[in-house]
């Protein structure tokens, strides 16, 4: 049988050898889906959903802080070309995941980088007052 034992805030439960040899009749609790899962990247309010598994983690860490600026800003921006505005905000986040690339590793290679077209960015057309005439094709 099992003898309970108060000391303190804890419960201390002793088993004895018989109890342990049958098998436990405990019923766990079913874990609680996350309801801000199943909403997907942007919630019914408009609002960005920083609990979706979308963003792989991005909002949290040391430079969560850095990347819902820089995320929110895109998602509010009201820029012909979306985000113009938010380049210092990516700035900040990209030297932030700099500092731990032990987190944040860097991909060098150019083949896995993401494109404008991954990210939906609207790139200026050619002869564009807004293209840098320095910039890469």
């Amino acid at each position: 049988s099992l003898l309970p034992a108060h000391t303190g805030k804890d419960r201390v439960i002793f088993v004895t050898k018989e109890d342990h040899e049958e098998p436990s009749q405990a019923k766990l609790k079913e874990d609680e889906p996350d309801p801000y899962d199943e909403q997907g990247l942007i919630l019914p309010s408009g609002e960005i959903n920083w609990n979706c598994p979308c963003l792989g983690g991005m909002a949290s860490g040391p430079c969560g802080d850095a990347f819902k600026s820089a995320f929110s800003c895109f998602h509010n921006s009201k820029e012909e070309m979306r985000g113009a505005d938010c380049i210092d905000h990516f700035r900040d986040m990209q030297e932030c995941m700099q500092r731990y690339p032990e987190i944040y590793p860097q991909d060098d290679d150019p083949t896995t980088a993401l494109t404008n077209d991954d990210l939906d960015i609207p790139v200026a057309p050619e002869g564009s007052a807004d293209r840098h005439e320095n910039a890469p094709e």
